[in-house]
């Protein structure tokens, strides 16, 4: 696992996380009630002091009544505003030393703002739903908030026994006392804190196709009206994982789930293991079908390997949205080089002044990225033969299973892989604005 970590704060948010430690584990107890939309919790986070002595630090946390601090088992010093909970120990931490932070909180869990709105713990006509993508996951917890610091996580749910709970991970105990059931579920992979999904509602689950030995087991958490809909929406989908894993290398985590909303979403959201969708992503005749691809896809690329910082997510989006092309193009639709010339076609009608390898926080979600992106992996595809481009795409999934990297960590793993030099390639559809033409072939 290659975990590169950016020296100093994220430059897209620099107020989220912490560089000078890591966590490598989260234990969170939660109880919720749907109604008035209260939640209290206990979080048990284990983390390493960094190579300095740690004289304080801070976890990033929305405006929720703080119940306790404690460091090591002590009452620990802290002040509480701006989403960031700032803790003093009584004495500095050793460089290297680990330590546990013990924090108890509660309150109404809000969507914690953003330039694109609220993100994170939103409540629901009947249950709440957690989309985290980039900076919501403080809505609901006390994390270290920053992509490359990835670590396991033990949830503990409570909620009236009327509905379910979904997170990414495997569920280890479900158990119910008197109107109230406690779901355990643990994540044992290394995850970035906005991957943490969380769902909670009336569902239903049902078994995606039959895994058989070894495969890997799939569920929808669906409201019970939506079943036949989603039953053909998502009946391909283990047909997709058959592939990825072809393509990509092994399912890079136990279990995956998909969860529907009753609600409408934008967009789907990703998570951990999870991913999230709206009823109006169900349609019955799998008009949404490439954003399922496009989701499973980042199991692989962008939440198995994470982005050191929000710098390089063209990374996730790029290679998600050329595993929609290669489905297409398995699967009996267009040939990924016909979706690429329909996607340049449309670039070229759009200005041209956004840079794959450093958008700028306000175009991290343009769809020109998604777009260019898918685009740039067409491009390398050509450069290095099927022969050589699908064992680099699996290259890059083992090497940096678990971990986060960089653009140029993902120039430098290209380059093993490509018969010729593969730097102006990366100058031209990377590191400058200007289109470049269509990839041949």
């Amino acid at each position: 696992m290659a975990v590169q970590q950016s020296a100093g704060p994220d430059p897209y948010f620099p107020a989220n996380g912490d560089p000078r430690y890591r966590v490598h584990r989260y234990e969170l107890t939660l109880d919720y009630r749907p109604g008035p939309n209260r939640l209290g919790g206990a979080a048990r986070i284990n983390a390493i002091a960094g190579r300095a002595p740690l004289a304080e630090f801070q976890l990033n946390l929305a405006d929720f009544r703080i119940g306790g601090v404690r460091m090591d088992g002590r009452q620990a010093h802290y002040t509480h505003r701006g989403g960031r909970l700032r803790i003093r120990p009584a004495k500095p931490v050793r460089p290297g030393a680990a330590f546990t932070v013990e924090v108890h909180w509660s309150g109404n869990p809000r969507p914690v703002n953003s330039p694109w709105g609220g993100l994170g713990w939103e409540e629901l006509g009947d249950g709440a739903l957690v989309a985290s993508q980039p900076v919501g996951a403080p809505s609901w917890y006390p994390c270290n908030d920053r992509p490359a610091d990835k670590a396991s996580y033990l949830i503990s749910v409570t909620t009236p026994s009327a509905y379910s709970v979904v997170t990414g991970g495997r569920l280890l105990t479900r158990t119910t006392k008197a109107s109230t059931t406690t779901w355990v579920y643990e994540q044992a992979a290394p995850t970035s804190s906005y991957l943490v999904g969380l769902a909670i509602g009336r569902y239903q689950t049902v078994l995606l196709g039959d895994p058989g030995p070894g495969g890997v087991p799939q569920h929808a958490h669906i409201p019970a009206h939506l079943l036949a809909d989603v039953s053909r929406d998502f009946a391909r989908q283990p047909a997709m994982m058959e592939l990825f894993q072809e393509l990509f290398g092994p399912y890079p985590f136990d279990e995956y789930a998909v969860v529907v909303t009753e609600e409408d979403l934008d967009v789907p959201v990703e998570a951990q293991g999870l991913s999230l969708f709206g009823a109006n992503h169900v349609d019955g005749a799998r008009g949404s079908e490439r954003l399922v691809a496009h989701e499973l896809a980042h199991q692989w690329f962008g939440n198995s390997v994470s982005v050191a910082d929000w710098r390089h997510i063209w990374l996730n989006e790029g290679l998600a949205k050329y595993a929609e092309w290669l489905w297409s193009e398995r699967s009996g639709g267009r040939p990924a080089r016909q979706l690429a010339a329909a996607a340049h076609r449309l670039l070229s009608s759009l200005p041209q002044d956004l840079r794959l390898a450093d958008p700028g926080r306000k175009a991290m979600f343009d769809d020109r990225l998604y777009e260019r992106g898918g685009l740039t992996v067409h491009a390398l595809r050509r450069a290095l033969g099927d022969d050589a481009f699908f064992p680099m795409l699996r290259g890059w999934t083992s090497l940096h299973r678990g971990g986060a990297v960089t653009t140029q960590t993902f120039v430098t793993h290209v380059a093993r892989f490509a018969p010729e030099p593969v730097e102006e390639l990366f100058d031209a559809w990377v590191y400058s604005t200007a289109l470049p033409p269509l990839p041949e072939g």
